[in-house]
């Protein structure tokens, strides 16, 4: 029989792709992951690794058996959310979030869990929706708060669910003293985005490209909130959702952008957790908080 654990090391290293990157997520050394992994290979008759420079590779066999990993713990997965259902406990649920849910969502979501189920643990990280939807496909966490733009859908992931919160607009800041009126008006300024290869950062290249110019990138953040106070102080002109003013006045002045753009906000879990109770809990408080911005809410 195989064991669990080891089927799991198989499973993050065929998606991490290091032993090293395996060791890290997990907390264990390299040397324990691959003492691990060489008994998995002993426990199927076959090879499953193969030297690949200084690293090493799946075999044929490793990528198969990886493969009937994924099943095998989505299975356990299952399995532990039906005796969940039968058994008042709740297991913690670990909870990936992208910063403007951290400040408009959060504090509400965990307020009415603290009313709803009291002996829940939720457990908070905060990381950019990239890395958070793939943490959720080797899971290292239960749930994911991600965003999508206009036109740039995100890849579906077998084995992975979503639902949305709801959307939330887009719009130019500047400078509450700033004389500008129009995307256009922005040419040559000082912009402030995020980091690229991030889908905000491309959604907001091409709306300037499309106004027939190119961003002139000087402030590259991830924090939305470090882009808002470069505005502010007259340094930079942005493109911000409206999920960052979230129970505040802004401090800045907003401009409405062409079409009038809204991002969608969603959830995202395994489909082999739905039927966790903790994670049913933290669904409805995040419904709940989302329609409390007043923003239009999901279906």
């Amino acid at each position: 029989m195989f064991e669990l654990r080891r089927l799991r090391l198989l499973h993050e290293l065929s998606l991490r792709g290091t032993l090293a990157a395996v060791a890290d997520a997990l907390s264990y050394s390299p040397s324990t992951i691959s003492q691990q992994l060489a008994l998995l290979e002993k426990e199927a008759g076959v090879a499953l690794l193969a030297p690949d420079g200084r690293r090493v590779r799946l075999t044929e066999h490793g990528r198969v058996l990886a493969a009937h990993a994924a099943r095998a713990l989505d299975l356990d997965e299952r399995a532990r959310g039906e005796l969940e259902s039968l058994a008042p406990g709740l297991a913690p649920v670990r909870v990936a979030v992208m910063q403007t849910a951290t400040l408009a969502l959060l504090p509400t979501a965990l307020a009415l869990l603290g009313e709803r189920a009291p002996g829940l643990r939720v457990e908070l990280v905060q990381l950019p929706p990239e890395r958070g939807l793939f943490e959720l496909t080797a899971r290292g966490v239960d749930l994911v708060i991600a965003e999508q733009y206009p036109g740039h859908t995100r890849a579906h992931v077998e084995g992975l669910e979503r639902e949305v919160l709801g959307t939330d607009p887009i719009r130019l800041a500047v400078a509450p003293a700033d004389a500008a009126r129009t995307l256009a008006d922005l040419r040559g300024r000082a912009w402030a985005m995020e980091p690229a290869g991030t889908a905000a950062r491309d959604w907001a290249v091409q709306q300037c490209r499309a106004a027939g110019f190119e961003p002139d990138v000087r402030f590259e953040l991830a924090d939305l909130t470090a882009h808002a106070r470069l505005v502010a102080t007259g340094h930079a002109v942005a493109v911000l959702p409206d999920l960052l003013w979230a129970g505040a006045p802004a401090p800045v002045r907003l401009l409405d952008l062409p079409q009038h753009p809204a991002r969608e906000v969603f959830l995202a879990l395994r489909d082999a957790s739905r039927d966790r109770a903790g994670i049913a809990e933290v669904r409805r408080a995040l419904r709940d908080a989302f329609a409390a911005t007043g923003r239009t809410a999901g279906p």
